[in-house]
């Protein structure tokens, strides 16, 4: 009958309403729930960082390293990672990122203690400057999440693609 196609209208109302009103980046909400699983790896070598001071590294690769890198290759290096932040409960804070493979619903957590500075609020995004403190056992849940002994901490923008590949 002729409310066929009224109803037909109605049903486009929601995928019409996320084109025009997308939902934010995932955040520090989303991060904090991201269980602190990871991926069992074995430690091993990875390819040399390229040379000088301060290196930009993604949050996904400085935690790979510092974790599971037994050729140390973070150690007594100067590092500039971006996130925003996060915080636990006690007062720690995080500079923190979204890993994705293909879209937000695969996202995981790649953060580092940040260590030395304080806190900026919530969501934030800062760059940290700073060098990678180790600690636990390579390879194992003690040495999860890895510590940076922050330099400096500064403000900075939203990047356009808020996400990291993984």
């Amino acid at each position: 009958g002729p409310a066929g196609p009224r109803v037909a209208w109605f049903l486009t109302l929601p995928a019409l309403a996320l084109l025009l009103f997308p939902p934010p980046a995932l955040g520090s909400y989303s991060a904090e729930r991201d269980a602190d699983r990871r991926a069992a790896r074995g430690v091993g070598t990875f390819p040399a960082l390229p040379a000088g001071n301060p290196l930009d590294i993604t949050l996904g690769d400085f935690g790979s390293r510092a974790v599971y890198d037994s050729g140390r290759s973070l150690r007594g290096r100067t590092v500039r990672l971006t996130g925003f932040v996060t915080r636990d409960d006690d007062g720690t804070w995080y500079v923190t990122r979204l890993l994705v493979s293909c879209c937000a619903a695969d996202a995981t957590t790649a953060k580092a203690e940040v260590r030395g500075a304080g806190a900026p609020p919530v969501d934030t995004w800062v760059t940290v400057t700073g060098t990678w403190h180790p600690e636990g056992e390579l390879g194992s849940a003690a040495a999860w999440p890895p510590v940076l002994d922050a330099g400096s901490v500064r403000r900075v923008r939203q990047p356009d693609n808020p996400y990291e590949k993984r």
